[in-house]
């Protein structure tokens, strides 16, 4: 029929998605960088510091639904447009933040550059999974953010050897200034370059978007009603808020004596194995998702990595900076298994769905912030178990709260 005559023009648009991925995950990884370089230039407490990862996440929060009901009359296509223009935006401003050594200027070149990538995610994340099989949605999701993976470990050595090298011979920020200056470049280019080649048209309300789900198919009155949504929601404030958390004290506990006594600069290049750990997950995850459930998949990685953190917290020493780096490579397929999973059956409210689990990353600035309460109050290590919390939840909706329930129409 005429949607096969489609099939074979996605492998374009996914190639030119898979970009898109690989740069909002560069320059979030980029912030577990910034948190120890700022706090080193500002002598700040944890808690301030934390202010970075917040201002980054709240962004998700404040501009996810608005993006959704953006992508939703622009179309995918323009609205990615958007977001990267926006993006380059806020990589741009820290040119001046630094220059006026300003950490508050900072903040809010961080806020404008979240609130782009946001308008990205609410864009890219649902379009991968309408270009092709619903099926395989879960899967092609997560292969595609491999390449997310890709960039958050790239990132870690860039800043570990552009920005972190120099915090141990100095206190200027304006070590930041080149590299954003080159991402906002990279971002305009794409932007340039998407704007050029064609892209299927659907539009953000799609309604010939299909479900994977077991569930009789009815009429939403509201998106509202699909009660896996709203669960998966809180999954991806769960998961973000745990991955963020982890990432931004990762550098810090293995600097500490009785953990590992590294300095900032090999600490942020071991930093790239946690996020190595999820790229090669991803990759491995996709595949094996094409052939098992991927809630049973989300299940087993919750589990490994409450193990994984509990270890931690009990060894201490060299072990709990493994047991945590290791973390990485089980939260690889989370993200996208949530987003997949919550969108199935949405049918019309899949670029709103997409905007409300956009704003549940906003758990990416509240989680740190908690932990970074306890760090400062009964040690650093001993706060991991604030991301532990959010895995026990991903477990329970890997169990049960993935599944699409009947409508309740009255």
């Amino acid at each position: 029929m005429n949607n096969s005559n489609h099939i074979p023009n996605y492998r374009g648009p996914l190639a030119v998605l898979t970009v898109l991925f690989f740069m909002w995950g560069l320059i979030t990884s980029l912030n577990d960088i910034l948190v120890p370089h700022l706090k080193a230039v500002f002598t700040l407490s944890y808690v301030q510091a934390s202010l970075i990862q917040f201002c980054f996440f709240t962004a998700y929060f404040i501009v996810s639904f608005p993006a959704g009901r953006l992508v939703e009359s622009l179309g995918y296509k323009k609205g990615i447009i958007l977001g990267l223009c926006t993006a380059a935006v806020g990589c741009l401003l820290f040119y001046p933040a630094a220059g006026a050594h300003s950490y508050t200027f900072f903040l809010l070149a961080l806020f404008i550059l979240a609130g782009g990538i946001t308008i990205l995610q609410v864009a890219a994340n649902p379009y991968v999974t309408i270009l092709g099989k619903p099926e395989t949605a879960a899967s092609r999701l997560t292969l595609t953010q491999a390449f997310n993976s890709l960039g958050t470990t790239v990132g870690p050595l860039i800043g570990a050897v552009t920005i972190l090298a120099l915090v141990e011979h100095s206190t200027d920020a304006s070590s930041v200034q080149m590299p954003y200056l080159i991402l906002a470049g990279m971002l305009l280019v794409i932007a340039i370059i998407i704007g050029l080649i064609k892209l299927p048209q659907i539009k953000g309300g799609n309604e010939e978007v299909q479900t994977n789900s077991a569930a009789p198919h009815q009429e939403a009155k509201s998106i509202w009603q699909h009660k896996h949504l709203l669960l998966g929601v809180v999954g991806i404030f769960m998961y973000v808020g745990a991955e963020v958390s982890v990432g931004t004290y990762l550098i810090s506990l293995m600097e500490s004596p009785e953990v590992a006594g590294l300095t900032s600069s090999a600490a942020g290049q071991y930093l790239a194995l946690y996020w190595g750990g999820a790229m090669v997950g991803r990759f491995v995850g996709g595949v094996i998702m094409a052939k098992v459930k991927p809630s049973h998949v989300l299940a087993f990685n919750s589990i490994a990595n409450v193990i994984l953190i509990g270890l931690a917290i009990a060894m201490s020493g060299k072990f709990a900076m493994w047991a945590l780096l290791c973390v990485g490579l089980f939260n690889s397929i989370m993200f996208p298994t949530i987003f997949s999973l919550a969108l199935d059956g949405l049918g019309k409210f899949t670029s709103k769905g997409s905007g409300l689990l956009c704003m549940g990353i906003v758990g990416g600035a509240l989680l740190p912030l908690i932990q970074a309460i306890f760090a400062d109050s009964i040690g650093l290590l001993t706060s991991f178990f604030v991301p532990m919390i959010g895995y026990l939840y991903i477990l329970f909706y890997g169990l049960k709260g993935y599944r699409v329930q009947p409508l309740n129409t009255h």
